[in-house]
């Protein structure tokens, strides 16, 4: 009896280790190769799924999610600096073709980043160092189209590639921020300038226009001087005192006005030559003399050029020096 208690024991627990071989699950979002003594039997997809003990095996599973490989690339640009692509590339096992990525490919990650490495290192060396950073979307292109020629036949769709980092030599990297400083300097030193430029051109503007009132104003006070001086003569003419006796007199008025302006100022170092009452007078005769033989000497030379043939005149005038009238001094009696 107790013989047959463990033949039934046995037998109970043969039959259960054979009912569990026998049953498996694949999970969600995966598929699982069953082989029947080493040779491909089926692929199984979600759910609870029965095989043969010691016939079939689970050879393998894989995931038909999305995954991502990142990839770093060191090559060359066509400025001959060194520079190393971080490319990131995100793909998954075709529902249909999990037999193809399952047998075709042994290790689909090194497959990858060889195609990876083929593309970047093709595409790189064409562009410059600044080309690479404006035109990363380009190689991130070529590489997503020359995967997906290759991988689809292996049962791989490639959804993406990115350019994800680039990273120069330590010493570019500081040689460009050094560039871009300078570059930066220099539009501040062109804004500076132009910021002098304009305040020297205002400034000069301004000169330009107090020099204009300053002269507007000298010319509207010697205007003003003039016609008092006139009437000034006119009201002496009035009295009986004829034009040169009263601009003699003017004078002397302004002479002594003069001197008492020089002896308000403390602080003047100001000598007027000569200063004694004779003066006005003297100044006065001597540039109405010199006024009066100006006027002969001019007359004189029109009369002669009146008198002389066109052509000798012009070649007498080119010849001839430049005469300054000589002004006799007054004689004093």
């Amino acid at each position: 009896m107790p013989e047959i208690l463990s033949l039934y024991a046995i037998a109970l627990f043969f039959a259960l280790f054979v009912i569990i071989r026998s049953l498996f699950t694949v999970r969600q979002q995966s598929a699982a190769i069953l082989e029947r003594f080493g040779k491909f039997q089926a692929i199984r997809h979600p759910g609870l799924h029965v095989k043969i003990p010691f016939a079939d095996r689970i050879a393998g599973r894989l995931s038909l999610k999305i995954q991502q490989l990142d990839v770093i690339v060191e090559t060359k640009t066509k400025d001959d600096v060194f520079v190393k692509l971080k490319v990131s590339v995100q793909y998954k096992v075709i529902y249909e073709k999990v037999f193809d990525a399952f047998y075709k490919l042994d290790n689909p990650h090194d497959q990858i980043t060889s195609f990876v490495f083929d593309v970047v290192r093709a595409e790189v060396p064409k562009l410059r160092l600044d080309d690479v950073f404006e035109r990363k979307n380009d190689i991130a292109n070529a590489v997503k189209g020359e995967l997906n020629e290759a991988m689809t036949g292996y049962g791989y769709d490639i959804i993406k590639t990115l350019v994800t980092d680039i990273d120069p030599d330590a010493q570019v990297k500081h040689a460009m921020n050094r560039i871009n400083a300078a570059e930066r300097e220099k539009v501040a030193a062109q804004y500076e300038g132009d910021a002098q430029r304009i305040l020297i051109v205002e400034k000069a503007k301004a000169e330009a226009e107090s020099k204009r009132l300053q002269g507007q104003g000298i010319a509207d006070q010697r205007r003003e001087i003039a016609r008092g001086l006139e009437e000034s003569v006119e009201v002496l003419n009035n009295v009986g005192i004829n034009s040169q006796e009263a601009s003699a007199l003017i004078v002397v008025t302004q002479h002594y006005d003069t001197l008492q302006s020089i002896g308000e100022s403390t602080n003047s170092n100001l000598i007027l030559m000569p200063n004694s009452p004779q003066a006005g007078s003297e100044m006065l005769n001597n540039m109405v003399t010199s006024f009066a033989a100006s006027n002969q000497i001019g007359e004189a030379m029109k009369e002669q050029n009146k008198n002389l043939p066109k052509k000798k005149k012009k070649k007498e005038l080119k010849s001839a020096p430049l005469a300054l009238p000589v002004i006799p001094k007054e004689e004093k009696g």
